[in-house]
């Protein structure tokens, strides 16, 4: 089972490259960070260290959209939290990206 994202930023119209994102998961103390990565330069996290275990749960990603359209934006984080039921699945998480918005969806 992975976890994988794609970013794309809707301003420019191309893969949100570069991108830093961690991958964590919530416990009864609160969260537990397992991964964290960088987009490629097709916007994407094919999966989070690879080997990594993961188990039926909350997770969630949280995408440093500040750092990656380099100046304040409104929301200088996004965080997305999801539950995974089926540790055997792929669990595909977009993200669209803009200073003012954003988007995501469970993809395939």
């Amino acid at each position: 089972m992975t976890v994988s994202t794609h970013v794309l930023d809707a301003v420019s119209g191309r893969p949100a490259a570069g991108l830093r994102v961690t991958l964590a998961r919530q416990h009864a103390a609160g969260w537990t960070t397992l991964a964290s990565a960088r987009t490629d330069a097709d916007g994407r996290i094919a999966a989070f260290a690879p080997g990594l275990e993961i188990t039926a749960g909350v997770y969630q990603l949280t995408f440093e959209t500040e750092e990656y359209l380099a100046g304040p934006t409104f929301y200088p984080v996004v965080v997305i939290v999801f539950r995974i039921t089926d540790p055997a699945a792929r669990h595909h998480v977009p993200l669209l990206l803009s200073p003012y918005a954003y988007s995501t969806y469970r993809g395939s």
